[in-house]
Parts: structure tokens; C-alpha cells; sequence
């Protein structure tokens, strides 16, 4: 048995794969949250499974989320609409005397953040979790992504934590770590991925490629690889994104070797400063 939380679905399929059948009860908490899900059935990938009980006495809800805007989606009468089955939502657990929130010490500021208002109607209070899930037509829910991290490109909504898990398949990478950039004089934010790869194996920009059109639609291919000896951390495990957005795609800023997915070539090309300008003025269509 192995019980915790924050375990990617490709890892759990290899992990049962090696070692066999082994009860997995992965769940879904946060320290200062007013929510809990576990997935007691060991349903690969899921955090849990959504119970009537549960939510008499925790009540939550998964709301729609707009992104570009950054903030829920509310309709004419300013309440949040609820997200429908299959459709990825904004985890929002109701503020009550069963299930409070304390907030965050020294911190009203950031407490305030973390509290939605006249969410269904006037008055009621819920905590944000500040992340994105899905619940399946089984009833089963599956975390999708953090609020800032999905991003928006094409008109199209990028979880990247789904697009992490198909790079993942491939041989040569032991870890990657996916996030949006914002394009000088584009539209939103394209997808880039900063990769390690396993010892003794070499980037092939041709395998990529194909793995990526094959398993991944147009607006959620990455069009940027970053290849790095380590891939940075937090304290809990979390991969760092912010400033890998940052620093985007510029060779010239940039050491790591980066590589551009060239449609003609059909391949993962070595990223030049010339490339870089062509995307700027958009002689190089994205």
C-alpha cells in the first residue's frame, strides 16, 4: 500500500508496472484548505471520487474558469456558473463553521485572495483553491492543472500538465517541465518545455516532432525545447515556472541549448537569433 498525493499519472502506470499490485490511495489537500478527496478505489490518475456525504458536510463545487482573464466566469447576475461533467473547473470548497478558513498568518492581503464572494448567491463565501480538475461521468475526479499555469493559445485552453505526461513517453526524457510564453506581437502564450534527459541519451529532434503530432493537437504542441542539466524545484516538489517564462525563448539571453519546431524541416531545429527575429517580425508563421 503507498498512500500521498501529487503523483502524475504516467509515473503511477510505470510504477505499477515494475512492481505490481500495489494499493495506491492518492489524495487531494492542502494545509490551509477546507476540502479532502482520496481516491480509496485505486483508479489510476484519479485524487478521488466525488461522494454525496462529502459534500453534505464539505460542500465544494467546480466552477468554469476564464483564462485569459485570470478569474472566474460569471454570468449576467454576477454568480459563478458551474463547470459540467468532463469539463476541467475552478475547485471551490464553501466557508463554513464545519468547514473554515483560517486564512494566513500576517497575511490579509493573500488571504483575501483566497476568498471567492457571491459565488451562487449574495453573501456566500468560498476558498480558492486555485486549482483546475475534472470530474469524469464515473464520478471520478482527476486534478488538471494550477490556475497560471494552463494557458491560452489559438483560442484554445493548454493544461500542462497533459501535454507534460505525452512528452514524458519519450525515451529519451526523464522530466520535463511544460509552461506558456508570451510572442512579441502575438497573442497570448505559445508552449515551450525545458527538458532533462536520461543519462547517456542524446535530444532527437526528429522523434520529438513526430511523438508531438501524433499525440497532441496543433495549439498544444510546444514550440520551443529547453534542454537542461536539472529542472529547479520547490521546497514540496513543485516544479518552477515563473522564471523559465521570463527568460522565454531568446538565444541570445539564454545559455541552454533551446531548439524550434520547424514545420518545413519537420524536426526540432537549434533555436538562432535569426529565427528568433523572424518570429518577432512573423516572417515565421506560429
Amino acid at each position: 500500500m503507498a498512500i500521498g498525493n501529487g503523483l502524475r499519472t504516467d509515473v503511477w502506470g510505470e510504477f505499477l508496472r515494475r512492481f505490481g499490485d500495489i494499493h495506491m490511495y492518492e489524495f487531494y489537500a492542502a494545509t490551509e484548505g477546507n476540502v479532502l478527496f482520496i481516491n480509496y478505489t485505486n483508479t489510476v490518475g484519479a485524487v478521488g471520487r466525488e461522494n454525496f456525504l462529502l459534500k453534505k458536510i464539505l460542500p465544494y463545487e467546480f466552477i468554469k474558469y476564464d483564462i485569459e482573464k485570470d478569474e472566474p466566469v460569471r454570468d449576467a447576475k454576477g454568480r459563478c456558473v458551474r463547470a459540467k461533467r468532463g469539463q476541467p473547473g475552478l475547485l471551490v470548497s464553501k466557508i463554513t463553521k464545519l468547514s473554515p478558513f483560517g486564512g494566513y498568518a500576517g497575511n490579509k492581503t493573500h488571504t483575501e485572495k483566497k476568498i471567492l464572494k457571491d459565488v451562487f448567491r449574495k453573501g456566500d463565501m468560498y476558498f480558492n483553491t486555485g486549482d483546475i480538475l475534472m470530474v469524469d461521468q464515473q464520478k471520478f475526479i482527476y486534478f488538471h492543472d494550477r490556475v497560471g499555469d494552463t494557458f491560452r493559445w489559438k483560442g484554445e485552453n493548454v493544461a500542462t500538465t497533459e501535454v507534460a505526461d505525452i512528452l514524458s513517453l519519450v525515451t529519451f526524457i526523464e522530466e520535463v517541465n511544460v509552461y506558456g510564453v508570451p510572442v512579441p506581437n502575438h497573442e497570448g502564450r505559445i508552449g515551450m518545455a525545458t527538458l532533462k534527459l536520461r543519462k547517456y541519451e542524446n535530444f532527437d529532434g526528429r522523434k520529438l516532432y513526430a511523438h508531438v503530432r501524433d499525440f497532441l493537437p496543433n495549439y498544444a504542441r510546444p514550440r520551443f525545447i529547453r534542454i537542461q542539466d536539472e529542472l529547479e524545484i520547490t521546497g514540496t516538489f513543485k516544479q518552477r515556472k515563473v522564471e523559465l517564462v521570463k527568460q522565454g525563448f531568446d538565444p541570445s539571453t539564454i545559455t541552454d541549448p533551446i531548439y524550434f519546431q520547424d514545420e518545413r524541416e519537420k524536426k526540432y531545429v537549434p533555436m538562432t537569433q535569426t529565427i528568433y527575429t523572424d518570429i518577432k517580425n512573423k516572417k515565421i508563421k506560429l
